[in-house]
């Protein structure tokens, strides 16, 4: 099965959630892709909708090997076997953390403006993306949402590899995910509209949501 494109996804993908409907939930998508399908996902279980912003922090002669995680507010994940195995001192560990936690705070205060983040403390927290390939992104992100002190964390999305939804088992509480193909060769194959997605489009996402949400609780 092939979507439509993003808000396509993401009907469905809402559709799938239905059962978190009465709970105290928060929809973030992952940004930039991962923000219309969790917008239409928001809108059918009623929940607020905010972005996750992570980046990883590469051991420094393998930058794709993840030796920790960093997400907005100083929050770090260090993944310990990792620093060990590869030999990274403590000097090399904070620079990294120091310079993507950099990428962070801007990337943030650029998508949201001045609006504060919707706390995550005692929620279930539900992490969508446009699909999931290598499954890194997810699982830094889950770290991520963890520390910032979600109970529970469902991650969702369209299409899923087959590996790396094995892998993001003990990530998350519950993975969902519309298909989880035997033959995966990127997310956007999945998708008959795989355009990009630019940064208006995930501010107006936001600014939108917000308003509704404003509205609601008027």
């Amino acid at each position: 099965m092939r979507f439509r494109d993003r808000k396509d996804a993401g009907r469905l993908l809402g559709r799938r959630l239905e059962f978190l409907r009465r709970q105290d939930v928060v929809v973030l998508g992952l940004p930039r892709g991962g923000v219309p399908v969790a917008a239409e996902a928001a809108r059918a279980l009623g929940a607020p909708l905010d972005v996750i912003v992570v980046r990883k922090v590469g051991v420094p002669f393998q930058r794709e090997l993840a030796m920790a995680a960093v997400g907005e507010g100083g929050v770090v994940v260090v993944n310990d076997r990792v620093v060990g195995l590869a030999g990274v001192d403590q000097e090399d560990l904070e620079q990294g953390e120091r310079r993507e936690q950099a990428e962070v705070e801007s990337r943030v205060r650029y998508l949201r403006g001045d609006r504060r983040r919707i706390p995550l403390t005692g929620r279930t927290v539900v992490l969508v993306d446009d699909g999931i390939a290598t499954g890194s992104t997810a699982r830094a992100a889950c770290a991520v949402a963890r520390a910032l002190g979600a109970a529970r964390i469902v991650l969702a999305a369209p299409v899923c590899a087959r590996e790396a939804a094995r892998q993001l088992a003990d990530d998350a509480d519950e993975l969902v995910c519309l298909q989880v193909p035997r033959d995966f060769g990127a997310v956007g194959q999945f998708y008959v509209d795989f355009r990009a997605t630019e940064d208006d489009e995930v501010i107006e996402l936001l600014e939108r949501a917000a308003r509704s949400q404003a509205g609601a609780a008027e």
